[in-house]
């Protein structure tokens, strides 16, 4: 057993050999009660296509191997890549040929040719970022604990950009800086816990610099409900898949005022009403009439 081959063993059979059964057979995305907490409502969710998991009581996901070793961690035992490959193994090794997955093809959030590559990944301290972020309202202690200093290069423009990096949550970055916006691919939402272990809420935001704003409203306290940043209203149905049967009773969407926020706010709030017991709470009256909640935090700052 080696990485890349542990990587197509389908996660729903691991679970089954461990007698956890999912509670909607035959799904696309199958729900199951976690394998390593007592719960009443699954948490717990398999992307059978993209054979992949996510624990939606801890925010915590990945592929087969970051289960094995996750499941070692919890159980007491070696925790290793080796530990885990050694468990699948053994776990796995009578599970018939066939029901091991192709190699699936990786997953294309921007064009295959994207000309963006990563070079650098520091601490923020930049001058002409922080300045950037100081204009924007931004604290730099809040900023130091969102953000990343990047450096990607453009093979198209042969150039070198140095940028903030607001990480998602398939390893890839939103990138930005006073005259530069883009994504260092693959393309997610971000997700943020909040306060409370197991809180009653969600909040959305479009994008990293309207949660922030959010935040520093707060004095910099993160907020007590969870947070998904979309980065993107391309993203909402990755926001839907963290939300669904999650056991959230209130969903405060943040989106901009214009045209894409309204059409934003509707696709969720029609989402909303078939999730059992989720209340839908608007939260645009708050920054009204501005365009987004970064423009209002800064107004707030700045009222003259």
């Amino acid at each position: 057993m080696d990485i890349e081959r542990s990587k197509h063993i389908p996660i729903s059979e691991i679970l089954g050999k461990m007698n956890v059964l999912p509670t909607n057979p035959g799904k696309n995305e199958l729900s199951f009660i976690s394998p390593w907490r007592d719960e009443k409502t699954p948490s717990f969710f398999v992307n059978v296509k993209e054979n992949v998991w996510f624990d939606h009581g801890e925010g915590i996901g990945g592929d087969p191997l970051k289960f094995a070793c996750l499941f070692l961690e919890r159980t007491g035992q070696d925790f290793t890549v080796s530990d885990g490959l050694r468990w699948l193994r053994n776990l796995t090794n009578e599970i018939p040929a066939e029901k091991i997955l192709p190699p699936r093809q990786e997953r294309k959030f921007e064009k295959e040719d994207s000309p963006l590559s990563l070079r650098s990944n520091r601490d923020l301290d930049n001058p002409a970022l922080i300045n950037y972020l100081g204009e924007r309202g931004i604290p730099l202690s809040l900023a130091r604990k969102h953000f990343r200093e990047l450096v990607v290069f453009n093979s198209n423009s042969g150039k070198r950009i140095t940028c903030l990096g607001f990480p998602n949550e398939e390893g890839g970055f939103e990138l930005r800086n006073p005259f530069f916006k883009a994504c260092l691919r693959p393309k997610s939402i971000s997700f943020i816990r909040g306060r409370e272990v197991k809180p009653e809420g969600i909040h959305l935001f479009e994008g990293s610099i309207d949660y922030l704003s959010s935040v520093a409203q707060l004095n910099g306290r993160n907020l007590k409900a969870d947070v998904i940043v979309l980065n993107s209203v391309s993203c909402i149905k990755q926001a839907m898949a963290y939300i669904h049967q999650y056991g959230y009773r209130k969903a405060y969407t943040w989106m901009d005022n214009d045209a894409a926020g309204e059409a934003a706010t509707k696709v969720l709030a029609d989402f909303f009403t078939n999730e059992p017991g989720l209340q839908h709470i608007p939260m645009n009256r708050v920054y009204h009439p501005h365009k987004d909640v970064n423009a209002w935090h800064v107004h707030c700052l700045n009222p003259s």
